[in-house]
């Protein structure tokens, strides 16, 4: 392409005399012709877009249709772990019941063991018990000779000491009000193998 000098500076947006400048120093080709100046650039060759192959398109939806059926291989897998890992957590939840079932038993027949041998019986020495003695034997004959005192019945169940304070004096504001607790010899006993104790204990 021949440009004339005002043409070649307008064209890459610069002066005349940068054009005159790049002509001295020989980065720009130019002729003279008539006794006037022209710049000679040279313009790359436009190339048509080649059309798109049916080849590419093919390729092109096989790599779509792999990438699906991946895609569900992938989902059909997660499903399958998340029901084995809902399956091992009801068997592990199974396992603790187990654990926690003969435990409880354990427990039982050690409370069992223990309130059996526990209190002894009183024994009359001749001399005459108080109202509220006599109430407190009553109690021990209604519990069927099975009580337990509350500080072995607290350590038995592993609490931390401040849980077993706090429970200790739960029972001890309830003495003479509730009948699944009583006092003997100024200790507080209670019958787990007959009563219910789980609305103070939690």
């Amino acid at each position: 392409m021949k440009l004339s000098v005002a043409q070649a500076a307008e064209k890459f947006k610069v002066s005349k005399e940068a054009i005159h400048n790049r002509i001295r120093r020989g980065s720009l080709d130019c002729v003279i012709e008539h006794g006037a100046k022209y710049v000679l650039i040279d313009e790359p060759e436009k190339t048509e877009a080649k059309p798109v192959s049916d080849k590419y398109y093919a390729y092109i939806e096989d790599e779509n249709l792999h990438l699906k059926e991946k895609i569900k291989e992938l989902e059909q897998q997660n499903l399958s772990l998340r029901d084995q890992k809902e399956k091992m957590l009801v068997e592990e939840k199974k396992k603790i019941e187990q654990i926690y079932k003969e435990r409880d038993e354990q427990l039982k027949q050690v409370l069992h063991t223990i309130s059996s041998k526990f209190l002894p019986k009183s024994e009359s020495h001749g001399e005459e018990k108080s109202s509220e003695e006599n109430e407190e034997v009553l109690d021990v004959e209604a519990f069927h000779n099975e009580p337990i005192r509350l500080k072995k019945f607290l350590k038995l169940k592993e609490y931390k000491p401040a849980k077993r304070l706090r429970v200790k004096n739960r029972f001890k504001r309830l003495i003479g009000r509730d009948k699944r607790i009583f006092r003997q010899d100024g200790k507080i006993y209670i019958n787990p193998e007959k009563f219910d104790y789980k609305d103070l204990l939690d």
